[in-house]
């Protein structure tokens, strides 16, 4: 990491900017140009503490995630911008044409904010990217996967988990068929992603119930749907499952609730309390 060379491109980039050009009212008391490092911070979910010392050249190395917010912030659109940026924190920029892997810090504040209910961020390709407790409470603890087996899709082809998604028979071919169409998609989005086409060709060789489905062609996205989900301790229990589109980094956000009063209600009662204290 280049501390002081960071410093200066963000205190660059901040100045270059008109509050207009980011949404933002220019209000009449600006004695330079330029946003305000509050309006950074505000920008890219980060606290103002923190701006001020990434600009001093001082803390420890920001994370990808946070380097990323602030490229997004900053407007530094420019491929070459991104570029200098990411390599000046130590770390490699984000490729294009490739599936976007990294989540950004006010997505996993939501995260933080919604515990009563489980919710996972998942990739384009369905990579698990992040998660709160409750999800882990009821689908598994998704850490105990290898980082590159963290996806639901391989997972229902060629993994095996300790809570089985969509137990009834029916509801488990209209998913499975969804995920298939779901990489179909993907792999039109991105032709050039290397680990997306790795995946693909691995379950078409390992399932021959993928290839299957892969040869028809379809394609599909994640959907809003109800999901019966067999939990080794509570049993089958059947959610609601919405999904939040999150368009500039083409994730999805999967929150699971049930009607208030209902058994499921109650199931997911009891998870909060038995399944983190399993884990």
């Amino acid at each position: 990491m280049n501390r002081a060379e960071l410093a200066a491109v963000l205190r660059q980039a901040r100045s270059r900017l008109r509050p207009q050009d980011v949404g933002l009212p220019s209000g009449t008391r600006r004695q330079v140009p330029g946003l305000r490092r509050e309006e950074v911070a505000m920008l890219a979910g980060l606290s103002v503490e923190y701006v001020v010392r990434l600009e001093q050249g001082r803390g420890a190395r920001p994370s990808a995630q946070v380097v990323a917010s602030l490229a997004q912030a900053l407007r530094l659109d420019d491929d070459d911008d991104r570029e200098l940026v990411f390599r000046l924190a130590g770390h490699e920029p984000p490729q294009p044409g490739r599936v976007e892997m990294v989540v950004r810090p006010s997505v996993l504040r939501l995260l933080d904010r919604m515990a009563d209910l489980p919710v996972l961020v998942l990739s384009a390709k369905g990579d698990v990217l992040a998660w709160n407790p409750l999800a882990a409470a009821l689908q598994g603890d998704m850490s105990a996967w290898p980082r590159h087996r963290r996806n639901l899709i391989w997972q229902r082809f060629l993994g095996s988990s300790r809570c089985q998604v969509a137990a009834d028979p029916g509801e488990d071919e209209a998913t499975t068929r969804a995920a298939v169409g779901t990489l179909r998609a993907a792999q039109a989005r991105y032709p050039r992603d290397a680990d997306l086409a790795r995946m693909i060709s691995e379950l078409r060789r390992g399932s021959p119930r993928f290839e299957e489905l892969w040869q028809e062609g379809r394609s599909a996205a994640w959907r809003a749907a109800t999901k019966s989900i067999r939990h080794p301790q509570l049993g089958t229990i059947t959610l609601d499952c919405d999904t939040l589109v999150l368009p500039d980094t083409d994730q999805t956000v999967l929150v699971y609730s049930a009607e208030p009063g209902s058994p499921e209600a109650t199931a997911l009662d009891m998870l909060r309390v038995t399944g983190l204290q399993q884990l």
